[in-house]
């Protein structure tokens, strides 16, 4: 069997021949280099310019070249694979998705893959984490949906493990993490509905466990406080109540006497949950009650423009995960990253008061 005829450097790269499996040897054709240059610059070597990293990585991508994994774990210790542990909930629409995107993005331009490790009923969070750690099947991790003294955190902290978590904890350890000002959102979100001339406001909290729970509830109670409005904060339902229980919920209450005229709703499932159960009390949006609810998607925006609604842009958090990781496992001593992302508060001009 003869070789396959690579593009030589300056040439299409359009491939002529199918056959045969990519090498090092290849991209050097292709890109007129040594071989240990584009070894170098596929390791991402600060070394190397990034004009001609970024260029071999270029080349390797589009002739479909992959890495020998095994040789080099061998090599330098490392897996070249990013993890991340999910904690799917439905609430927060196409929260996955866009966080993993956000990740790739970042990971695009180095020899690192993502690899998702989704966390089955069957293991609790840390023992997931600790699983991923002690085999070593990946050089860092990234999770989410912190609690106040995460125990994934502690782990990860005592074994020297990189990691930045989407949401902070309370431990005074720096430790990496990415979050969004929740505390900004309920008080703006409250402040809104005040200015709307609402009378009585309540809030659907995340659950109690997790750290942006305090976050939410402190910016909602400085607002209300500070104006001196009647509010209510449900505590049989929260953000993870299923959309039907919380409709019916809702329903119920409206019914009641002294019911919240007012809304702020930290996804946009709960948010429609809470427009279900307000028609079904007989209940008008934007005429006896409004809602303000964080947006992920654009989804609120196109099917309900009567809720006022404040954007989390999960892409940008995922590739700020993915930049800082990297961050990280490049420097062990790069403890201290950390970055609280604004909402991004757009409120229509029509409706400004």
């Amino acid at each position: 069997m003869t070789e396959p005829s690579w593009p030589r450097s300056g040439e299409n790269l359009e491939i002529t021949h199918k056959r045969g499996k990519p090498t090092l040897r290849t991209i050097a054709t292709i890109a007129g280099l040594a071989v240990t240059t584009v070894s170098r610059a596929l390791s991402d070597a600060p070394q190397i310019s990034l004009e001609t990293r970024q260029r071999v990585h270029r080349i390797a991508r589009e002739i479909g070249y992959l890495p020998d994994r095994a040789a080099q774990r061998l090599k330098t210790g490392r897996t070249n694979v990013i993890a991340i542990l999910l904690d799917s909930h439905e609430e927060v629409v196409g929260f996955s998705t866009s966080i993993m995107y956000g990740i790739a993005k970042a990971l695009k331009e180095t020899s690192y893959h993502l690899v998702v490790a989704p966390n089955f009923l069957s293991t609790t969070d840390v023992e997931a984490a600790e699983y991923i750690v002690r085999n070593h099947l990946a050089d860092g991790l990234i999770f989410t949906r912190t609690e106040p003294l995460d125990a994934r955190v502690r782990l990860l902290l005592e074994t020297g493990f990189p990691f930045i978590c989407h949401g902070r904890t309370e431990f005074s350890t720096p430790h990496p993490y990415v979050d969004y000002d929740n505390f900004t959102f309920a008080y703006e979100a409250t402040r809104r509905l005040i200015a709307k001339g609402r009378k009585k406001v309540a809030v659907v909290l995340p659950p109690k466990r997790l750290t942006f729970c305090q976050h939410i509830l402190h910016g909602f109670m400085t607002a209300v406080r500070e104006a001196g409005i009647a509010y209510e904060i449900p505590e049989t339902v929260d953000l993870d109540t299923p959309a039907d229980v919380l409709r019916d919920f809702i329903s119920s209450r409206a019914a009641a006497l002294e019911a919240p005229d007012g809304f702020i709703c930290p996804g946009e499932v709960s948010a429609l949950a809470v427009i279900s159960g307000m028609s079904d009390a007989g209940r008008t949006l934007a005429v006896d009650y409004d809602i303000v609810a964080k947006e992920t998607s654009r989804l609120l925006t196109q099917l309900q423009p009567k809720v006022d609604t404040i954007h989390e842009d999960l892409t940008a958090a995922g590739e700020d995960l993915g930049r800082m990781l990297l961050q990280r496992i490049n420097h062990a001593d790069a403890e201290d990253l950390h970055l609280l992302l604004p909402p991004q508060i757009n409120f229509p001009v029509d409706q400004a008061l």
